[in-house]
């Protein structure tokens, strides 16, 4: 009869092989079998904790019995696991806590300790359980700065603040428009000719000046007899222009736009080197109640009694009127260099504007940076030099 194979038996279904199957009941297996289905954290470590101490004394299940291959079994030597690092965004029991914490190796006592059950209720620490490591949070720098919650009552504190500091600046700055100022000049046709002073407000028009310049000349013909002036006493105001360092100023413009803005020409030197700001010789009546009470008011002239005779309140009405101009010597301007403006009859400057220094003017461009703009001639050539 032929020998018939042998097979696995009939209640398998696959083939088993000694060699690949472990042999014995290891201390992870049975921590499997004794966490199965727990479902607090202290069960989990108590039964850890037990498994632990079997594991120092505890053999293969098949200790003293010989290997598949005719060895006698080999302890393994105990080693000790390396920390893992944190997983971030998983579940943990707690390990990180207490895998780097050596545990002494004990003789194993009785296997059915193993199987006991935690008398601790849900949530309580059992009493041989390690203690949990608390981690001391730092604070968040981040939100030491935080800002506050804007709310809408917030908003409309800083909307009325905003409102009542623009029209404080508004009312400051119409108060700057009537201070008054000096502004020497000489008239320039080929050369430099003596002129005057006028006395200006800050929010006057460029004509307005060239106006009283005439005038000023027409005076030094007709009263102290200069012949040289004469042209001066029949010339139209839009026949006159005001250079100012190379510059044409627009006629239409105010001196308080160029003061504002600080506007400066080549020489990187203000146009109208004036405050923008309140001066001491400011109307005092036309600044805010806030600054009007804190700064001394200038003595006003007393008004003359309605039952005085016509001539006596005249006089003292003139009197009154000449104590409030202010001096010379007190208004801005009264030391500046007169050769620094020049009105020129704009006629003369179209005949000789290819000369030099008419060849150098330009008219004022609001858009233009002079300060760090290139000079150049009328042909659009880069100048090499630089007139101060």
């Amino acid at each position: 009869m032929a020998d018939t194979p042998s097979g696995p038996p009939s209640g398998s279904s696959t083939p088993t092989n000694a060699r690949f199957t472990s042999q014995g009941h290891t201390t992870e297996d049975a921590l499997k079998e004794q966490t199965y289905g727990l479902v607090h954290l202290s069960d989990f470590r108590k039964r850890r904790a037990e498994a632990r101490e079997l594991s120092g004394g505890i053999t293969p299940a098949t200790s003293g019995a010989a290997t598949p291959d005719g060895r006698e079994p080999v302890d393994k030597p105990a080693f000790k696991k390396r920390k893992k690092g944190v997983k971030k965004g998983g579940l943990s029991f707690g390990d990180e806590e207490e895998e780097d914490q050596e545990i002494p190796k004990t003789t194993a006592t009785a296997t059915s300790a193993a199987t006991t059950t935690d008398p601790t209720q849900d949530g309580d620490e059992p009493a041989d359980s390690t203690t949990v490591l608390k981690k001391r949070l730092k604070p968040n720098g981040s939100l030491a700065f935080a800002p506050k919650a804007v709310t809408k009552s917030a908003l409309q504190r800083e909307n009325v603040l905003k409102e009542a500091l623009r029209k404080e600046y508004v009312i400051n700055q119409e108060a700057v428009k009537q201070t008054e100022f000096l502004l020497p000049f000489t008239f320039f046709d080929g050369k430099s000719s003596p002129g005057g002073v006028c006395r200006m407000k800050k929010g006057d028009q460029i004509w307005l000046f060239l106006e009283r310049a005439r005038k000023v000349g027409a005076d030094m013909y007709t009263e102290k007899g200069d012949r040289s002036k004469k042209d001066w006493a029949r010339i139209s105001v839009d026949d006159l222009m005001v250079v100012r360092g190379d510059i044409i100023v627009p006629p239409h413009q105010d001196f308080h736009y160029f003061i504002l803005n600080k506007t400066v020409g080549y020489d990187k030197n203000p146009l109208f080197a004036y405050s923008s700001e309140p001066t001491a010789t400011t109307p005092k009546e036309l600044l805010p109640t806030s600054k009007a009470a804190s700064t001394p008011t200038t003595p006003q002239a007393e008004t003359p009694p309605a039952d005085l005779p016509t001539h006596l309140s005249t006089a003292a009405t003139r009197k009154a009127a000449a104590a409030l101009i202010t001096p010379d010597a007190e208004l801005e301007g009264y030391q500046h260099d007169p050769s620094a403006t020049k009105v020129v009859d704009r006629r003369w400057y179209e005949r000789n504007k290819h000369i030099y220094p008419a060849s150098l003017w330009e008219d004022f461009d609001a858009t233009r940076d002079y300060a760090s703009g290139v000079r150049k001639d009328a042909e659009g050539n880069a100048l090499f030099y630089s007139r101060r």
